[in-house]
């Protein structure tokens, strides 16, 4: 029973890594119809609208078709663990595309994907389990294939660079405590309050960090050629595929999570490739090859015996 779960929930985070690898493209869209309005306001406040729009969408949505979602906003507890996980997934969020300003995306996603080996070393320091051989090449796979996929990162380790490697580490972090709040609390109640929480902090961001009034930043989101791939984003991006990731990711061990969601820039590259929004380089073989077989890797040999944490955190969420 438990490794047939541990297989639906690998084919489930796939899935999820399938959608993020579509939000590349949606994204793609989204900044091309708004560069106007990105160099009359700046990028953060821009998109800090997008993002809280994103997540507004999601719990709008989540809010209409479940009642466990409705009533989670009366529940203090779990308001207490969407704001653990809302709060530093806005965090990874915002210092992503800060320094997305001064580095390549190249380079952003080669830092971005320390988040695989930041969540190795978190959990082998909080749980004093060492991580296995098996796992330690996977998750070395998994970051050079995410980080070369798009070819060799030019790192100068500016404030750019510096600002993605923190948000690579608040991105395990959510690895690591979506681990143990949806073990002790309801998934679904915690992705709706944990959504509520980002489109408020987006909107905190937009209010003070605009150049220009909010009222002008927030009226990006229904810009000519926003409002279609936004609501893909929300309804997709966000809705879809970080209810099941909370549903889901309980089941395995929370390295290989992240090894799984290695994968979403191989989605990300077909996808691109097959709408032809970028062209075959050698370096995508290279990638895309280095990151299946660190999949390949740890999910046959490793994840038969790998079982899910019961608690990799030591964080008292639930009331005494």
């Amino acid at each position: 029973m438990e490794t047939s779960m541990r297989r639906k929930a690998t084919l489930g985070l796939l899935a999820v890594t399938l959608a993020w690898g579509a939000t590349f493209i949606w994204m793609k869209q989204v900044m091309n119809a708004i560069q106007p309005e990105i160099e009359a306001y700046g990028r953060t406040p821009v998109v800090a609208a997008l993002v809280g729009g994103r997540f507004l969408i999601a719990f709008i949505a989540l809010f209409v078709i479940s009642k466990e979602a409705r009533t989670a906003l009366r529940d203090p507890q779990l308001w207490k663990g969407g704001s653990i996980l809302g709060g530093i997934l806005l965090a990874g969020f915002i210092t992503q595309m800060i320094g997305l300003d001064s580095i390549t995306p190249s380079t952003s996603a080669f830092l971005t994907s320390l988040y695989v080996v930041f969540t190795a070393l978190i959990t082998t320091k909080l749980t004093g389990q060492r991580v296995s051989q098996t796992m330690i090449f996977g998750v070395a796979l998994a970051t050079f294939g995410a980080g070369f996929i798009e070819g060799p990162p030019h790192l100068s380790w500016g404030l750019g660079e510096i600002l993605t490697v923190i948000c690579a580490f608040f991105f395990a972090l959510h690895i690591l405590f979506t681990q143990k709040i949806t073990q002790e609390m309801s998934p679904i109640g915690v992705t709706s309050t944990s959504f509520l929480v980002v489109s408020l902090g987006s909107l905190l961001v937009v209010i003070t960090s605009g150049r220009t009034s909010t009222f002008d930043a927030l009226a990006v989101v229904h810009s000519e050629g926003v409002v279609l791939p936004l609501l893909c984003l929300g309804l997709i991006g966000s809705l879809f595929a970080l209810l099941l990731l909370n549903i889901l990711q309980r089941h395995l061990h929370p390295v290989q999570a992240a090894i799984i969601y290695a994968l979403e820039p191989v989605w990300a590259t077909i996808l691109a490739l097959g709408l032809g929004m970028t062209s075959w380089t050698g370096w995508i073989a290279v990638g895309g090859g280095a990151l299946l077989i660190g999949n390949l890797m740890v999910e046959l040999r490793e994840a038969p015996s790998q079982q899910p944490p019961k608690s990799v955190l030591v964080l008292d969420v639930q009331e005494e």
